[in-house]
């Protein structure tokens, strides 16, 4: 599978690279600076120039020929509300779009626990949810694309633990080498597409999970 990875440098995207490549995978890492192109080039991805600031047609370019994109991008709370919205809304719909402009039909973005429930946004993080829940309803109502939305709860670094539990209604937490491992099962499961799904860690091993109805 060609997949390409927006926000390849980041904490999830580099997790989601690595596994993608370690089960085979011709992967296509989307990266901003090139400096970061040599660490992807050893790690055996193909690094590609991208930024999510150009124009769809633009982004299309990038697209062409792959299986399945994930957008793990993401402005990481510290350049400010504006880049939240260019990066975390407007560049998630420009990426959406642009898939559509390349015909790849698959499409895989990390989202937030809650987007859904205004009653439940952390007030201190009130605009990363705002784009959040918009880019999601984008995702579902105004494209044709074959998506999975998954909407991870507080992400940790701690080591990864290979279960969760999935649409639990309630907040936990969950480790970046866990939200990586699901996105990853995630694109090798077609009944995952046009579903929504949450999660935390749990007990459910998630090769498991990522089937449950």
């Amino acid at each position: 599978m060609k997949v390409f990875v927006i926000g390849a440098h980041g904490q999830i995207g580099k997790k989601i690279v690595s596994k993608l490549v370690a089960q085979g995978d011709q992967v296509y890492a989307g990266v901003r600076q090139p400096e970061q192109a040599e660490a992807f080039e050893d790690a055996g991805a193909q690094p590609v120039q991208f930024n999510l600031m150009a124009q769809p047609a633009d982004l299309a370019l990038a697209f062409e020929g792959m299986d399945a994109i994930v957008f793990a991008a993401g402005s990481g709370g510290q350049t400010g509300y504006d880049m939240t919205l260019m990066i975390d809304l407007d560049g998630a719909v420009k990426s959406m779009q642009a898939a559509e402009l390349a015909n790849v039909k698959r499409y895989v973005i990390i989202s937030a626990e809650f987007t859904a429930d205004r009653s439940r946004w952390p007030r201190a993080l009130q605009p990363y949810y705002v784009a959040k829940y918009y880019a999601d309803e984008w995702l579902k109502t105004r494209t044709e694309l074959d998506y999975t939305i998954l909407q991870p709860g507080t992400l940790i670094n701690d080591a990864g633990t290979g279960k969760v539990t999935v649409d639990p209604g309630v907040g936990g937490e969950i480790t970046r080498d866990d939200v990586a491992a699901f996105t990853v099962q995630t694109l090798k499961t077609p009944t995952t597409i046009g579903k929504t799904i949450a999660l935390i860690n749990g007990d459910t091993p998630i090769e498991t999970a990522v089937k449950a109805d």
